[in-house]
């Protein structure tokens, strides 16, 4: 299975990677294989973002577009550093943030809408990882969700 022809297949393109919002590295090597991903928002460069807090301001469905467009984000991203997201082994962990209404409880379900891309490409084997989602009472600029992932490559 080649990444690009699901993408393509699939009418997804991947952004433009993020512009950094600070100082950091947007995907940093470490250890064997690994890469660890910078938090990304679901800004796609386009005008195509969602800002406000989740059971609040934004329903539960406009959150897990946040989530997806994030996690396009983190693709843009990883395509940028590897060159090839074709040589991914799968995904090890995703760490999410959803600013949220004090009552609202369903950040998994938001996150879902970033994670259920990583399955539809990729498959449940590469494609779900471990994974956390918090509810915060704010994000930079106002964003409705932040995700990062570890990704593991595959041997050379």
């Amino acid at each position: 299975m080649n990444i690009y022809d699901v993408l393509k297949e699939k009418g997804i393109t991947l952004p433009a990677p993020p512009p950094k919002g600070g100082v950091y590295t947007p995907v940093q090597e470490f250890g064997t294989n690994l890469l660890y991903c910078s938090g990304c928002g679901p800004d796609l460069g386009n005008g195509n973002t969602v800002v406000g807090r989740v059971g609040e301001n934004l329903t539960l469905e406009e959150g897990q577009k946040a989530a997806y467009n994030c996690m396009l984000n983190l693709l843009a991203n990883l395509d940028a550093k590897t060159g090839d997201l074709n040589k991914i082994k799968r995904f090890v962990k995703v760490l999410a943030f959803v600013n949220s209404a004090d009552d609202f409880d369903k950040q998994p379900q938001v996150v879902n809408g970033g994670s259920n891309l990583l399955v539809d490409l990729f498959g449940e084997e590469v494609g779900c990882p471990a994974r956390t989602a918090i509810g915060v009472n704010t994000l930079p600029g106002g964003i409705a969700c932040e995700i990062e992932v570890l990704v593991e490559l595959k041997e050379d």
